[in-house]
């Protein structure tokens, strides 16, 4: 985690990073072959189990109470599985037209999320099928002692270079955004506006800003801090998805919608949507719930 962290220091202080075209190729070939992989994996366990493992009821738990706790984690869970809406308006500002912006990401988003929907199913059926109730949050790692290693360490390898990535492509917006915002806020600032020139051996001028430089290495230190005390992978994703899911993938395009198609309050139309977006609400609340509760849960163990 400490070295990953280091590697973000780095990597964050590039400029636009996240919008490199190779980026998003290298991000999809690391996505495909750990899916594949996995995917192939449990189909072949399965096959050599000679039997389906676990069952219907999931996991059992000792207590009602905790089955819940489970059930809102795995909420959570799913939630996070479809990240790509806290940057789908930004990859949109990137396409031209013709044809028009809606109609490519339409397309776009149904085959990225029928893509998607098809390998997270496949491994979640098939992991579960492998291994029953003793399946691990992270697919990959139940396969640790089993042949072929390389397989299972290229697989690991993916994940990595795909989490570096990644990292990237989330919070190069945040930055984005902050810096924007602050030197609008303060034009004056030399600490934040001004720009020095410098000339690294065998490297291009490069241009830096202190402010950039103290703000994302900070940021990332303390994302770095945040995984080292809470390094619990499920709870920790379930946790994101269940905070990112009402706001950014219901509330804001729902209500977009609403003003672009000048729905008028108290319609029926306008009460549906409403009600969709309340029922959200109150299930990214609940996953929340349940994955504070694991988080602790497990720091206390």
């Amino acid at each position: 985690m400490l070295l990953f962290g280091i590697v973000q220091i780095f990597l964050s202080q590039i400029p636009d990073f996240h919008n490199m075209k190779w980026l998003s190729v290298v991000a999809a070939i690391m996505s495909f072959s750990y899916s594949f992989i996995g995917f192939g994996l449990g189909f072949a366990k399965v096959i050599g189990n000679g039997m389906i493992k676990g069952g219907i009821g999931g996991i059992p738990a000792p207590s009602t109470a905790q089955k819940v706790w489970r059930i809102s984690q795995a909420i959570g869970d799913i939630a996070f599985a479809y990240p790509y809406s806290v940057i789908l308006i930004e990859i949109q500002d990137t396409l031209k037209s013709p044809p028009s912006e809606n109609k490519t990401m339409k397309k776009a988003s149904m085959a990225s999320i029928s893509i998607t929907t098809f390998f997270y199913l496949c491994c979640g059926c098939f992991g579960y099928a492998a291994f029953g109730d003793d399946t691990p949050g992270n697919l990959l790692t139940g396969f640790g002692f089993y042949e072929p290693y390389w397989l299972i360490d290229i697989a690991n390898a993916c994940i990595i270079l795909h989490l570096l990535g990644g990292y990237q492509v989330f919070c190069q917006p945040i930055f984005a955004f902050i810096e924007r915002w602050l030197a609008k806020k303060y034009p004056s600032s030399s600490f934040v506006n001004d720009f020095y020139t410098i000339q690294l051996w065998f490297l291009p001028p490069y241009k830096i800003n202190l402010f950039r430089i103290c703000f994302r290495t900070l940021y990332v230190v303390s994302t770095t801090t945040l995984a080292i005390a809470f390094p619990y992978f499920n709870q920790v994703l379930a946790l994101l998805g269940a905070f990112n899911f009402w706001p950014l993938a219901i509330y804001f395009p729902v209500e977009m919608y609403c003003v672009q198609r000048n729905i008028a309050p108290w319609t029926s139309k306008w009460i549906l949507l409403q009600v969709f977006s309340v029922v959200c609400l109150l299930v990214s609340i609940f996953a929340s719930i349940g994955s504070i509760e694991g988080l602790f849960s497990e720091r206390l163990k």
